[in-house]
C-alpha cells in the first residue's frame, strides 16, 4: 500500500494481499483522522460481505472468492471516544460465474485485494462527527 495527502485528501493505492478495511484504518490512525468518509473502486481475491436482519438483530455473512471486480466502495470512519474508531462500509462486486456475470453488494465485512484498489479517504473539515449505539438495532449510528 501506498498513499498521498493532497489537500485535506488522502489517495491511497492499495496492493496484492492489501486487506481494505484494517488497510484503510492503519492510514486513519497514522494521520491522525478521527472521522472521513472514502470511496473506490479496485480488484479482490475475497470478500465477505454482510446483509442485517434487524429482526434478529444479526448480520448474515456471504464469502466470495475469485476474480472480484469492485465496482464500488462507500463508507465512513467515525470516532468512537474510548473504543477507538469505527467504520461502516458498502461494497459492490462484479465477479463471473460461468459464461455469466453476477454481482453481490452488500455491508463490507473485509476484502484482500487481488491486483489493485484506489481509495479516496476525505476527513471530516471542521469537526469530529461520533458514533453511538443504538438500542434497538444493536448497531452504531453517528452522533452529533
Amino acid at each position: 500500500m501506498d498513499y498521498r495527502v493532497f489537500g485535506d485528501t488522502c489517495y491511497i493505492r492499495m496492493d496484492k494481499g492489501d486487506e481494505i478495511i484494517s488497510s484503510l484504518l492503519g492510514v486513519c490512525e497514522r494521520e491522525g483522522i478521527r472521522s472521513a468518509t472514502f470511496m473506490g473502486i479496485g480488484g479482490c481475491g475475497s470478500a465477505q460481505i454482510q446483509v442485517f436482519d434487524p429482526d434478529a438483530g444479526t448480520f448474515s455473512t456471504q464469502s466470495y472468492e475469485g476474480v472480484l471486480e469492485l465496482v464500488s466502495l462507500m463508507g465512513n470512519v467515525v470516532d468512537g471516544a474510548q473504543d477507538g474508531i469505527f467504520w461502516h462500509a458498502h461494497a459492490l462486486f462484479s465477479f463471473r460465474d460461468g459464461d455469466d456475470h453476477r454481482m453481490a453488494a452488500g455491508h463490507l465485512k473485509e476484502a484482500t485485494v487481488l491486483y489493485t484498489a484506489e481509495i479516496e479517504l476525505r476527513p471530516v473539515a471542521g469537526g469530529v462527527i461520533g458514533s453511538a449505539p443504538d438500542p434497538v438495532t444493536g448497531t452504531r449510528f453517528w452522533a452529533f
